[in-house]
């Protein structure tokens, strides 16, 4: 493959020499800028160097590994005695198939960087000249392209300035972060399969894809099926090598570089086919049984409560019940429908979720806030809202009031859990779609059997208490589960979105209240357009939905920790306290292990706290580049990092990325 990739490389240069030469000399189709991060290095430091790249419109540059055609960038520097550089490293690259031959490449603004390392008795000033010769093409034609690059930087005092340092932060964030771990990868024939341990927890959002830096370890071309599962990325392909893969796992514009060894990969964990329908029965059945429990649920049990008493109410008035109950039946069905099928359809696209994946959203969390505090305060007796006009023609016969109730009983119902739906909707995303979605249809099935039940059986019915003034004792008593659910709601938006968070939510369910109650009061005086007045109130408790986001998550950690900034650490070493910082990330596989193994253990948080050591964490996950700056600062390109600052040395001790409970114990003493 590699014959065949210069091979065509070299007849499209000959072919369009004539298009090269026409060009003026020097940079050809990007605009490559040298610029350092800092224009006064200290001696003996490093510095961080950019090629910020341009590509003309209708035309890319190339990855390290271009892919199937196209040449990687050759750099050449000049540099003064004693200073040397590193390799480039380059953002997350883009696919581009042209005539079925896959391509690495850029197509927007782009910029690798490279790591200059000053000599310790450098002055002066300190040119930096590089000679560059890259490939440039279009989908039709291709052209080589050089570029002479300089600055002259003055070594001094390594300050970088406000606006060079967001710059350069931009640029880190765009590259892809080490792993940490290494993985396996199996070929059978021309099939091969990586496995790539990657936690469970983590999340990655985006279209997976494994990038090759090794040159023709895969086939580019080929389709890749790239799966979460359990704690590892299974990525399927084709492909042929001897030796080790490395490469870039990239979801989205987010990317791991990682390293795979030969060994056994075993395929993704999935229900054999031959039983998936069995097991696609019994998962129906778990889920129709779970669907019925929930409704003694505070979530769902007044709602039900209010419904099945209005059922008898208009039975004894000549109603329809069982067309109710049918309405009822597919509004709760046709919601858990579109609950699964969207859930399905996220794991799909890479998602790593569950049922009531929704509530991973705050935004979401305050609509249920607001609505279950609506359905509380009416319960409870604050107000009563006539229907619009439309509303009412709609339930004249009761099946459009009881669609919509059974929809909201639905959607309410998505908070709570009960025995035997874990299981069942567990079995769902891993059986075929068609069952999967049977199964949670089997949910709302089982949510909407008792009323189904009231509703065709005239007997169950009879056992109902007439209607009377005891009615309304009942709905004030129904409104203490609707409080607690509302409770339990602002408690979850408060985890997700912090202090802020719940008290922009309880500010919008007080406005949102104090206008249903002014809304009502004007309906029961008999005034027109009775809403009017208190639309400000509820467009501005509406309006809270978009501020309300999520905070950031926290990482678990020993008690007593601090979050790590190098401002508290130099704080704390300069008081000769010890200190032990570590740096972590959801993604990092060999961290969480250390963490609950290890730093988490009883044993361990004892010593720290009786021997006054403060530990400080650097969460890494969302790539901060002000952590990433730090620990490069001591040799490390990733995560794990340990450092134990002892009192009285000026160093910090770096500790093996496998840590154990008698390394830190003994430090701690």
């Amino acid at each position: 493959m590699a014959a065949v990739r210069f091979g065509l490389m070299a007849l499209l240069l000959c072919l369009f020499a004539g298009t090269a030469s026409a060009q003026a000399p020097g940079q050809q189709h990007v605009d490559i800028t040298l610029i350092a991060e800092s224009e006064r290095p200290a001696p003996g430091s490093e510095v961080t160097l950019a090629l910020a790249s341009v590509p003309e419109k209708g035309w890319h540059a190339y990855w390290l590994n271009p892919g199937d055609a196209g040449l990687p960038a050759r750099a050449e520097w000049t540099l003064p005695s004693g200073a040397t550089t590193g390799e480039f490293r380059y953002p997350v690259p883009q696919r581009l198939l042209i005539a079925g031959l896959m391509n690495y490449v850029y197509e927007g603004p782009f910029a690798p960087l490279v790591t200059l390392k000053v000599p310790a008795d450098a002055t002066g000033n300190f040119p930096v000249r590089l000679h560059l010769d890259y490939l440039v093409c279009t989908d039709a034609i291709c052209v080589p392209g050089k570029a002479d690059l300089s600055t002259v930087l003055q070594v001094g005092d390594g300050m970088v300035t406000p606006d060079r340092r967001a710059q350069f932060d931009t640029w880190r964030a765009a590259l892809p972060r080490p792993l940490g771990v290494q993985g396996t990868y199996q070929i059978d024939g021309k099939a091969l399969r990586v496995s790539i341990p990657f936690p469970a927890a983590a999340k990655a959002e985006g279209e997976g894809y494994f990038f090759s830096a090794t040159h023709d370890a895969i086939d580019y071309a080929a389709p890749q099926k790239v799966t979460r599962d359990g704690d590892r990325v299974l990525i399927e392909t084709q492909g042929k090598q001897a030796g080790p893969i490395e490469g870039l796992l990239a979801f989205g514009k987010q990317g791991f570089w990682v390293k795979a060894v030969p060994g056994k990969v075993t395929a993704a964990r999935a229900a054999p086919a031959a039983a998936s329908w069995g097991a696609a029965v019994l998962a129906f059945l778990g889920a129709v049984l779970g669907g019925l429990i929930l409704n003694i649920m505070p979530c769902v049990f007044p709602i039900l409560s209010l419904k099945a008493l209005s059922l008898a109410k208009s039975n004894a008035e000549g109603g329809n019940p069982r067309g109710e109950a049918l309405a009822y039946t597919a509004g709760v069905v046709l919601v858990c429908l579109a609950l699964g099928g969207g859930l399905l359809a996220l794991r799909a696209g890479g998602a790593t979720l569950g049922w009531a994946f929704q509530l991973q959203d705050p935004r979401v969390i305050l609509v249920l806030l607001l609505l279950v505090a609506g359905i509380a305060f009416n319960l409870a007796g604050l107000f009563e809202l006539s229907a619009p006009g439309f509303v009412n023609r709609a339930a004249s016969k009761g099946t459009g009031g009881a669609f919509a109730t059974g929809a909201l009983a639905a959607f309410v119902a998505t908070p709570c859990t009960g025995p035997f739906m874990g299981a069942a909707l567990g079995a769902a995303l891993v059986l075929p779609w068609p069952a999967a979605l049977a199964v949670f249809g089997g949910l709302g099935l089982g949510i909407a059997l008792p009323f189904l039940l009231l509703g065709f059986v005239p007997a169950f019915r009879r056992l109902l208490p007439k209607p009377g003034a005891w009615m309304e004792t009942l709905r004030r008593i129904l409104s203490v589960p609707m409080f607690f659910t509302a409770l339990a709601l602002a408690w979850v938006l408060g985890r997700q979105a912090g202090v802020a968070g719940m008290s922009i939510g309880l500010t919008a369910t007080l406005l949102a209240m104090l206008g249903l109650w002014w809304t009502g009061l004007r309906q029961r005086r008999g005034k027109a357009f009775a809403w009017l007045p208190a639309l400000p109130l509820l467009l501005l408790a509406i309006s809270a939905i978009a501020l309300v986001s999520a905070a950031p998550a926290e990482t678990k950690t020993v008690s007593g920790a601090e979050k790590f900034s190098e401002a508290r650490l130099a704080e704390l070493t300069a008081q000769g306290k010890p200190v032990f910082a570590y740096f972590t990330a959801d993604w990092c596989l060999t961290c969480k292990v250390n963490e609950k193994a290890v730093i988490e253990t009883e044993a361990v948080a004892k010593a720290l706290a009786d021997n006054k050591v403060t530990v400080l964490v650097g969460d890494w996950t969302d790539g901060d580049p002000v952590l990433g700056r730090f620990i490069e600062k001591h040799n490390r390109a990733g995560v794990p990092l340990y450092l134990w600052y002892k009192p009285g040395e000026a160093e910090p001790r770096v500790l093996p990325q496998i840590l154990t409970q008698a390394t830190l114990i003994d430090l701690a003493k």
